[in-house]
């Protein structure tokens, strides 16, 4: 017999054994696809949190902008060469243009209930509101610097006439820098706590698989005593791992189908419009993925890794 053939029948021999070892014995075989379950189905849910949380945090930096106020007597065109020049800056992300006569409907409309303005306005007879430019950095932390070039007189004037009235950065300058806190201890926070949950399952799956091996343990030294080499003994255990992670990741992606459904309709409305539900369809390949390479893996390395002990005889 030559080695390659050899090579064919030990394979053909392990995954034999690890599909046996796999149906012998029912009970620690359930217990061991359930524990796994539960291992992939937070991971999963790590993956549905990082997406949440990723959602919510572009919705706040959304809400941030700083808003450059024109007097009443600057030209459309010199606003819209500055519009230009602020664009150019690698900080920004957005600049949109408010002429005097969107920004006085816009007012209108805010206080269409209170009487008193709207009759103090009229009085007025012409248009009190400058136009407007509403400019998004790139990131929060960056307002800074955008709100320092537009305090600067370099491009914000027309014929050395300044026509900038206000930058509302410096009186929104408190409430910018604590949301800019947040968003970034919500990352760390994010982070660590995947981390954390993403190392207890495997720890819970590891000891899992290491107490289904110790019950195999007379049977592994009987192996061991007779010559049986070390690949031929841990590979039927590896299979079974690499069973135990195909199995519970076929279930835990039919289970995520109704937890998911179930809770569109309420992460929709709790987080900016995210349907948790429709989400898991646009990336069921990615997270199915995911959980399927995750489940294989730890069942693999865990077996692996807690058989090492009874090889050494």
């Amino acid at each position: 017999m030559t080695k390659k053939q050899m090579f064919w029948t030990k394979l053909k021999r392990i995954l034999r054994t690890g599909f046996f070892n796999f149906w012998r014995d029912g009970t620690v075989t359930l217990a061991s696809v359930l524990v796994m379950m539960v291992t992939l189905l937070v991971i999963g849910l790590i993956s549905f949190s990082s997406a949440i949380l990723d959602t919510t945090l572009a919705e706040l930096k959304n809400k941030i902008d700083i808003n450059v106020t024109f007097v009443t007597s600057a030209k459309e065109e010199d606003i819209l060469n500055i519009k230009h020049t602020i664009e150019s800056l690698s900080e920004v992300f957005l600049v949109t243009y408010v002429s005097r006569e969107e920004a006085l409907t816009a007012f209108k409309e805010r206080h269409a209930s209170d009487q008193p303005i709207l009759s103090a306005l009229n009085e007025l007879g012409e248009n009190p509101l400058g136009a407007v430019l509403n400019v998004r950095a790139r990131d929060p932390a960056q307002y800074a610097s955008v709100a320092e070039f537009l305090e600067s007189g370099s491009a914000l004037a027309s014929g050395g006439v300044p026509i900038i009235d206000r930058v509302n950065y410096f009186q929104n300058k408190v409430a910018i820098d604590k949301l800019t806190q947040i968003i970034s201890s919500a990352d760390r926070l994010g982070f660590a706590l995947t981390l954390f949950l993403a190392i207890i399952s495997v720890l819970i799956a590891f000891n899992t698989i290491r107490l289904t091996i110790y019950l195999a343990r007379d049977e592994i030294s009987v192996m061991r005593l007779v010559g049986a080499s070390t690949t031929y003994i841990r590979g039927p255990f590896v299979v079974v791992g690499i069973i135990y992670g195909v199995v519970a990741g076929l279930l835990t992606l039919l289970i995520l189908l109704p937890l998911t459904y179930w809770l569109g309709s309420t992460t929709e409305s709790f987080f900016v419009g995210f349907n948790i539900f429709s989400y898991y369809f646009r990336h069921f390949l990615e997270i199915a993925s995911i959980i399927m390479v995750s489940g294989v893996s730890i069942g693999a390395l865990s077996s692996a890794l807690a058989i090492r002990k009874y090889l050494k005889v």
